[in-house]
């Protein structure tokens, strides 16, 4: 008790010359407590989301294998274990849609590891993330956005083509969204301007026209015609200029 009064106590100078304690130093008994508090619960969720993104992986991989043939079973298997993913957010709450990352994720890790297309598995997953959110009535923006996150995050962690497989992603997810309605597919396109727009501006290519944030419009070219009278007037100017007799010049 006398230590933590004397480290309360103590004071550093300044630059202005007066004495104030130093910041970290005023945490008493809630402080310590709240912020012990907060960091064990964020190191217990990275916890549950390496979990979350081991287990996607390592299913992922066991399904594929088993089936023999990944192009034909992968798109299959993506769209089971993303409908799974959804629909614990029926079970254990909305903060399940935390877990779409990881699951996104997972599954970038499992195709990249047992050589599947992971350009195309990027458009499914983030394509039935987003449908399947839609079906519990999530909020599919923000599925839309955490699992386009995942994707790209496991991309750049198997040294993968980010802006390609960025594109196919948010491809997918705005196709997806475009099944639902309109207003989830402005959700979406929104929402996915922040996430992808720091990946080399990827989403200028990989949204349809008119998704763009800052869209840049053709100059518009108008085409004036002369009115019929005007045309016919100036038909006969011309004509009358070119059969006048040129005057001869005297001697």
């Amino acid at each position: 008790m006398a230590e933590e009064k004397r480290e309360i106590q103590e004071v550093s100078k300044s630059s202005t010359g007066f004495n104030i304690p130093y910041p970290f130093s005023l945490l008493g008994t809630a402080g310590r407590t709240v912020k012990e508090g907060i960091v064990s619960s964020l190191k217990g969720l990275q916890e549950i989301e390496a979990e979350i993104i081991a287990l996607t992986r390592n299913t992922i991989i066991d399904v594929l294998r088993a089936a023999g043939d990944i192009t034909k079973e992968g798109i299959n298997v993506i769209a089971d274990t993303m409908k799974g993913a959804i629909q614990a957010t029926e079970e254990v709450g909305t903060g399940a849609i935390m877990s779409v990352k990881s699951v996104a994720k997972g599954l970038i890790l499992g195709v990249h590891e047992v050589g599947g297309d992971v350009v195309k598995a990027a458009s499914e997953i983030a394509r039935d993330a987003v449908k399947n959110a839609a079906v519990v009535g999530a909020d599919v923006a923000e599925v839309a956005r955490r699992t386009v996150e995942g994707i790209i995050e496991a991309t750049r962690e198997i040294g993968g083509n980010v802006e390609e497989v960025a594109k196919a992603a948010v491809k997918g997810a705005v196709e997806g969204a475009s099944e639902i309605s309109k207003t989830a597919t402005t959700s979406v396109k929104e929402v996915l301007v922040g996430v992808v727009g720091s990946t080399k501006d990827v989403l200028s290519t990989a949204l349809p026209k008119g998704a763009k944030s800052t869209e840049e419009k053709e100059p518009e070219i108008i085409e004036v015609k002369a009115s019929p009278q005007e045309s016919e007037k100036a038909e006969a100017k011309e004509t009358k200029k070119e059969t006048k007799p040129k005057g001869s010049k005297k001697s």
